[in-house]
């Protein structure tokens, strides 16, 4: 059983969750100051997020039974967050925030679309 697909999409995981530790990190660890406004919980959410995203990647590349759940459950919670920046922090939300949200929504989604293409590829093998 070729599982390329998988740990294509765990390798992604992992580097966006690590992206998102980092800038997560920045802020909070770091007290690193910002050209911009930063809405209070969302450098908190990313670092969070970005920790799920690293647990996440493991358990993509192990090919647990969880798989699907866990990438549809943390791209749906990166869509709900940048539908709350659009819509509630429209006005003070820095681009560079969207411009983040984007990426890991794209990423998340890229991820999900591997993963449902091996487990495809996994049932469509003869045991």
């Amino acid at each position: 059983m070729n599982n390329k697909l998988r740990k294509t999409a765990a390798v992604i995981a992992f580097i966006i969750g690590a992206m998102a530790i980092f800038a997560g990190g920045q802020v909070i660890v770091h007290g690193k100051i910002m050209d911009y406004y930063v809405i209070d919980w969302l450098p908190i959410y990313n670092f969070i997020v970005g920790i799920i995203s690293i647990f996440a990647a493991v358990i993509i590349w192990k090919g647990g039974k969880i798989v699907m759940p866990v990438a549809i459950a943390i791209l749906a919670s990166n869509v709900t967050v940048m539908l709350v920046l659009l819509t509630a922090y429209r006005d003070v939300v820095a681009q560079d925030s969207i411009m983040a949200m984007t990426v890991r929504i794209a990423a998340w989604t890229i991820i999900l679309v591997l993963i449902i293409i091996q487990a495809q590829r996994d049932k469509s093998v003869p045991t």
